[in-house]
């Protein structure tokens, strides 16, 4: 089947992504919609500018599309992405990483079910702590660009996420009762190598406090780095 991913870049969209091409899908595009300001319902919006870095990094076509921040433009923005798909690349489905907001998944649904798409969320309601380790095992690697809970260090910004810190960002949502996965809107992410990245992103920025809990991770450069050589190059 022709599977459109939409994809943000983060953790979640990537694992959803990984598990489609392993149920053996033929991923047909990434479709992306960069909401212009924070205080989206519906979209990721920190770190988008690496999208395109990572469409190249795994040599999968991208539509890219950028909506005003609002429901109904951002539903707009969705179906007009949506529509693009299946009249360039003819696709037969959706994947999203739906984690658990009804928001999300309804309004993906809505403007799918128009066209007669199928959508599968295979991360729906898994358990939040064994999936977050889940994703580093599956050799998905990421760094978390933006922190707006109090309890989780603002240390963690910028660090590629391993086990160790996995199980750590576990242990403090346990205490301070958030989503350790971040579905709660805690943290956002970004992925920097993947099984399905041909090359890995090299992210390059420094860490901006926003206030007593809040940081994100501003980036300054990318660049794709050839996963054999030491060497990378610009795009």
């Amino acid at each position: 089947m022709r599977i459109g991913a939409l994809y943000s870049g983060g953790k979640d969209s990537t694992y959803a992504l990984h598990w489609a091409f392993l149920q053996g899908h033929d991923i047909a595009c990434l479709l992306t919609v960069y909401p212009e300001a924070r205080g989206s319902w519906l979209f990721h919006y920190s770190g988008l500018e690496a999208v395109k870095y990572q469409a190249r990094a795994m040599n999968i076509p991208l539509i890219y599309k950028v909506a005003k921040v609002g429901e109904k433009s951002e539903e707009k923005a969705l179906d007009d992405i949506i529509y693009e798909a299946i009249r360039k690349y003819k696709i037969e489905a959706l994947v999203a990483g739906a984690l658990l907001s009804d928001y999300q998944r309804m309004r993906i649904s809505m403007v799918a079910e128009k066209y007669g798409l199928p959508v599968h969320t295979p991360l729906w309601r898994i358990n939040q702590e064994k999936y977050l380790c889940e994703v580093i095992r599956h050799g998905i690697k990421f760094i978390i660009i933006s922190l707006s809970v109090y309890g989780l260090p603002k240390d963690l910004v910028g660090k590629i996420i391993d086990l160790e810190y996995a199980e750590k960002i576990i242990s403090l949502s346990k205490k301070i009762e958030s989503n350790p996965a971040f579905e709660g809107g805690e943290a956002e992410t970004l992925v920097v190598d993947a099984p399905l990245f041909k090359k890995k992103l090299k992210v390059i920025g420094k860490r901006i406090d926003l206030g007593p809990y809040e940081a994100i991770y501003d980036i300054e450069h990318i660049y794709l780095e050839d996963k054999t050589l030491s060497s990378y190059s610009k795009l």
